[in-house]
């Protein structure tokens, strides 16, 4: 009670019970009320799309949902058996589940095209139009052919391989910042920040400018997701800016003062007098880092969640350490870091019995391939030994990712490393969390608790160590 008189933010219930805050809606302002109510219509239409999408196919997919960021498998599995060639309302698009069908779709180039024009682009935003702006990722033959040609000649198998000691030491060095820790994040000690260290090593990026790169990386990588923020969006936007004038400068600056460097390789790279311009030169260094960042940094953090999840398994690999190339390919299958790989119908087209229209979206859940029994035996079943190990996590077909060699490198040498220095490796006291995202699965943090060969390990409570066994509740 206030001056005899009851408070004019709070209401009583009908037991005149007093509960939280309530505004009255003539103190909201008409521009907050409308985003409420436009939020609220937005949310039903929602709910009542995903509504009919089960009572059609007995299956719903909503990949930003809690539930599927946090294991989308379930949900796959449904697909693959109710509905493999699957219509989504709510993205505008078909959905294909079995690896069968998504092996024919990526590796047909005639009838399915990664021309993103060739979609509802105009339709789209300032913002959306730059993030679909014309790229080797993006494009069919014959112009792809020639951008991959050209390219090839500059990230070759050689060049790769070449960076395993400087990756090995980076490595621990990084792991070196936290040594005497018990628990630290693994995410931004090592996965988020090992793959754009290395990057900008074949870029040649000095270390004097490390900290601006890291950061216009940070924010850039967020261009393939599907929702951003506005603050994201500008952030993007921005980094795409900086880079573009950054990179100019260092390919005006090898073609006078060549270096061995990926730059001067790019620069360099001729095919019958064909080079690549200074624009698709900076768009190709932009790609990479795209690339490079996200499927690397999410192949440790999926990785070295499953080997927790699977205890037995991680003590395979301690033990012969030779299985690690084949580790990070059956981690690759097991938790796939890119989720989905998106084509247009460029003619009509027929996959399972759905007929589909010119010009509309198909999205390959690599995931559920990689899951798939007609293609896998005991798919769900993590088997770092398993002989078979045709995933198609880094796509398939003229597509293929260019960066998968380096991927896989970075992945095995962070398993190796991590098994090395540490006898004993559990889920720290905070919950890893996977980030929201329609088209990657990484986690935004995994917390580890470690011991040093030769150092005991902090005692734990009864409840931590069934955690770390059973594997982690999710957020």
């Amino acid at each position: 009670m206030l001056g005899g008189h009851a408070h004019p933010h709070r209401v009583p219930t009908a037991r005149g019970e007093r509960t939280g805050i309530v505004v009255q809606a003539a103190q909201i302002p008409r521009t907050v009320r409308s985003t409420a109510m436009t939020g609220l219509a937005t949310s039903i239409v929602r709910r009542a799309r995903l509504a009919g999408e089960w009572a059609r196919s007995g299956v719903a997919w909503s990949p930003l949902s809690p539930g599927y960021i946090a294991d989308p498998y379930p949900t796959l599995r449904r697909l693959r058996e109710r509905d493999p060639v699957h219509w989504s309302a709510l993205a505008n698009q078909y959905l294909v589940a079995r690896y069968d069908d998504i092996d024919r779709v990526l590796r047909d180039h005639i009838h399915f095209s990664k021309d993103f024009t060739k979609g509802d682009v105009q339709k789209r935003s300032r913002f959306s139009r730059s993030k679909v702006s014309r790229h080797m990722l993006t494009m069919d033959p014959p112009d792809h052919t020639r951008l991959r040609r050209l390219v090839n000649r500059a990230f070759t198998p050689r060049a790769v391989a070449e960076l395993e000691g400087y990756i090995r030491s980076t490595t621990h060095r990084l792991l070196d910042s936290v040594d005497g820790a018990r628990e630290f994040d693994l995410m931004s000690v090592l996965a988020d920040p090992l793959p754009t260290i290395v990057i900008a090593r074949m870029i040649g990026v000095p270390e004097s400018d490390m900290d601006r790169f890291s950061g216009w990386s940070d924010r850039y990588v967020r261009v393939v997701e599907p929702v951003l923020t506005k603050k994201e969006m500008t952030g993007v936007l921005e980094a795409q800016r900086y880079f573009a004038e950054y990179f100019g400068a260092i390919i005006e600056q090898r073609r006078t003062e060549p270096r061995d460097d990926l730059v001067t390789r790019l620069v360099e790279a001729e095919e019958e007098g064909d080079q690549l311009t200074t624009d698709e030169t900076k768009v190709m260094l932009r790609l990479l880092l795209v690339a490079g960042n996200e499927t690397t940094t999410n192949l440790i953090g999926n990785g070295l969640r499953a080997l927790l999840l699977h205890p037995g398994q991680m003590e395979i690999l301690r033990a012969q350490p030779d299985l690690a190339e084949g580790a990070v390919e059956e981690l690759l299958r097991y938790d796939a870091p890119v989720q989905v790989d998106a084509r247009f119908t460029a003619t009509e087209v027929e996959i399972g019995d759905r007929r589909i229209e010119p010009d509309c979206r198909v999205a390959c859940l690599l995931g559920s391939a990689n899951r798939d029994p007609e293609r896998f035996d005991r798919p769900d079943e993590l088997d770092i030994t398993r002989s078979d190990q045709g995933h198609i996590s880094f796509g398939l077909g003229i597509h293929y990712c260019l960066g998968a060699p380096l991927a896989r490198l970075e992945g095995r040498i962070a398993l190796e490393v991590l098994l090395e220095r540490y006898a004993d490796i559990r889920f720290g006291t905070r919950l890893p969390c996977y980030r929201t995202s329609g088209v990657l699965r990484g986690l935004q943090h995994l917390n580890v608790r470690v011991r040093r060969r030769g150092r005991r390990i902090a005692s734990r409570s009864t409840v931590l160590q069934a955690d770390a066994t059973a594997g982690p509740r999710h957020p």
